[in-house]
């Protein structure tokens, strides 16, 4: 899919500085900006590297001044905004921005048409910029500024006395190392091209999203000198940031038609589940420490235990990329202790968090999937899976798991009034917005699956089950007594012997969702029908019932006033998949099924993959019409539960699929 913008949107700052682009390598490294190329967040930048020492992502090259020298004069056509201005004003002369396979921009100056894209090769540590042009004089001149900010994609620098302001020549460019402890900047070019050395700061460049969220949004950019680099029509030239020389100015060409290539070569193939398995792609990463992960968000999250193991179906098994989820969850045993995967993994490789009750159960169901999606499913399971799953279930069983015991009855129960160990996990001055200890209703349909499949599984191996079918019958409805209400219609959303909590919220809709579910098939149908009703929207799921007294419907304001809305409305993309197998669950008219859920979320799959980050899927959404994108502009887990629902219900009902997507390519015309 390709998204343009016109001259008009393009120079309405208002709404272009919204619309933002995203590149990335595989490795971690990404490239991001606003379509006007105006940063807007602290985490924006031409080449934020992934970076193994320091460990953690580094916003190396800010961004560049350019501009073009053409018949006597200097026009601009980079942007950047400083206290009460835009300057340069480079949107003015911007007649398109296309989000497609890269992204590519188009600047009418004079009767000159200039090209600039943006590609990071795969697997490399590097960003190329590639300038072309068309009509006006025979020969123009490129003059480029590189901006430095050399700090932690979370911080912002300032004009010091610690930075090293000397450049060295470079094979068609040159070299910095601004900072000891960090690596060196290489910048070549394959253009006949000039370098002056002229050391200087930019104070003051701020950063609108990030004024409006609530932080520090100013800094200092340091310009260690300037190029001027040849243009002709004839000739297009690149611009190559990287954390290795490239050698030879004439592999930068080579590089730009081999990634282009790559990506060109994936066919034209148009549909949205294509779209959506690209976009799939930059999530996955190989990480310095931590081998092949899933980064759960750009521009700001790491990677995540929880979000990886949702995610990770739709990135990889669903999505025609079955080995790298076969990689992932080969290497993520390894990182058990007392039978919990990290929530957070550290960058070092070394230092991660374990405070989530329910990641190693996700990690669970994604072994779930592979077995069911994978070719050999059980005996991948059995070789790289099966003995971390034993150990999982042992130490949630026996209380070696931190913050988690079983009961008599064999529910479990986690945290305590001052924890958040689920995923609805936001707090406020210390204090859980959302306290879910006790026993949450999805970490317990979470162990009710993760039981049955390991006796499943252990069967078709001729091991003795964890637990016998008696056992689990017994869990199954001791579990249906405690949290079903005849009289409300629905599951509480915690159960603790001194009163349940009966807030309700779309975690629910996991104990009929889930390969294994625990609730049976009328009493799903029932719950399902309230979700309906008070949960779901074009964009996902809200997490609180708009009748309920905590119920937020806007998420904004300040740090604080965001997190207490986080979880109390905000609706959640990604929930989305667990309302899609719900539906197949507990309807027997699946193409009806089919055609309310696809009807419902074509706005979802429409309007919003133009509106925020260009192409993806957001991390939030407001709770209430017009349902503002919040949150991470691509986020892992929309993003592949949504592919994963839609070639559900492909699968369910494939003439209402067809249909529903011949419309919408209708009404994209």
């Amino acid at each position: 899919m390709n998204f343009k913008y016109n001259k008009a949107i393009c120079q309405n700052l208002r709404e272009s500085l919204r619309l933002e682009w995203l590149e990335t390598n595989g490795l971690g490294d990404y490239a991001s900006s606003s379509i006007v190329s105006c940063n807007t967040r602290r985490y924006h930048g031409l080449f934020v590297a992934n970076l193994d020492r320091p460990a953690g992502r580094h916003v190396l090259l800010s961004a560049l001044e350019e501009s073009l020298l053409l018949g006597g004069h200097e026009f601009f056509f980079s942007c950047r905004q400083h206290p009460g201005n835009f300057f340069p004003k480079g949107h003015e002369y911007l007649r398109e921005a296309e989000i497609g396979a890269w992204p590519l921009f188009r600047y009418r100056i004079g009767d000159a048409v200039l090209t600039r894209e943006i590609v990071m090769p795969h697997g490399e540590h590097r960003v190329l910029i590639r300038y072309s042009l068309e009509g006006g004089a025979a020969l123009a001149k490129l003059r480029i500024k590189p901006l430095l900010a050399y700090r932690n994609f979370h911080a912002l620098t300032h004009a010091n006395m610690n930075l090293h302001v000397r450049t060295w020549p470079e094979t068609a460019g040159f070299k910095v190392e601004p900072y000891d402890g960090m690596p060196p900047l290489f910048m070549q070019t394959d253009g006949r091209f000039t370098f002056l050395p002229s050391p200087d700061w930019y104070y003051n460049a701020e950063y609108l999203i990030e004024r409006e969220r609530g932080f520090p949004y100013a800094e200092d950019l340091f310009q260690p000198g300037l190029f001027e680099i040849e243009l002709s029509p004839q000739r297009p030239v690149i611009l190559s940031a990287a954390l290795q020389p490239t050698g030879k100015a004439g592999r930068l060409a080579r590089l730009w038609n081999d990634e282009t290539r790559r990506r060109l070569s994936r066919g034209e193939d148009r549909s949205l589940t294509a779209h959506l398995e690209r976009e799939g792609e930059k999530f996955l990463i190989d990480s310095p420490r931590n081998g092949k992960t899933v980064i759960a968000g750009y521009p700001w999250f790491d990677a995540w235990g929880r979000d990886t193991f949702i995610a990770l179906p739709g990135l990889t098994f669903c999505a025609g990329r079955s080995q790298e989820g076969v990689d992932i969850l080969a290497g993520a045993g390894g990182a058990i202790k007392d039978g919990l995967i990290p929530n957070c993994y550290g960058a070092d490789g070394v230092h991660h968090s374990y405070n989530s009750a329910d990641a190693s159960l996700w990690y669970v169901w994604a072994v779930q999937q592979m077995a069911e999606q994978a070719a050999n499913g059980l005996q991948l399971v059995k070789k790289l899976c099966w003995q971390p799953i034993k150990e999982i279930i042992a130490a949630y069983a026996d209380g070696r798991a931190p913050h988690t015991h079983m009961d008599e009855a064999g529910l479990l129960h986690v945290g305590a009034p001052d924890t958040q160990l689920t995923w609805m996990d936001a707090s406020v001055g210390g204090r859980p917005v959302t306290p879910r200890w006790g026993c949450p209703v999805e970490i317990n349909a979470l162990w009710y699956n993760a039981l049955v499949f390991a006796g499943k599984t252990a069967a078709a191996l001729g091991e003795t089950p964890p637990w016998d079918k008696k056992r689990l019958a017994a869990l199954k409805k001791e579990f249906q007594r405690r949290f079903w209400s005849e009289e409300r219609g629905y599951l509480a959303d915690v159960w603790r012997a001194d009163g349940a909590d009966w807030s309700f919220r779309p975690n629910q809709l996991f104990a009929a969702s889930l390969p294994e579910p625990v609730l049976d098939r009328p009493l799903a149908a029932e719950m399902l029908g309230r979700v309906r009703t008070l949960l779901l929207t074009p964009y996902g799921l809200r997490t609180l019932s708009p009748a309920d007294a905590n119920y937020r419907s806007l998420y904004e304001g300040s740090p604080e006033e965001r997190d207490s809305a986080y979880h109390q409305g905000t609706v959640w993309p990604w929930l989305l998949g667990a309302y899609g197998d719900t539906l197949l669950f507990a309807l027997w008219d699946r193409p009806a099924a089919a055609r309310h859920l696809l009807g419902t979320i074509t706005p979802l799959c429409t309007a919003h993959l133009r509106e925020y980050g260009v192409g993806s899927v957001a991390e939030i959404f407001d709770a209430a019409p017009p349902y503002r994108p919040n949150g991470a502009v691509a986020q892992a887990w929309s993003v592949a539960e949504l592919l994963r629902v839609l070639k559900k219900m492909q699968r369910a009902a494939p003439g209402v699929y067809r249909r529903w997507e011949t419309n919408l390519r209708e009404e994209a015309r």
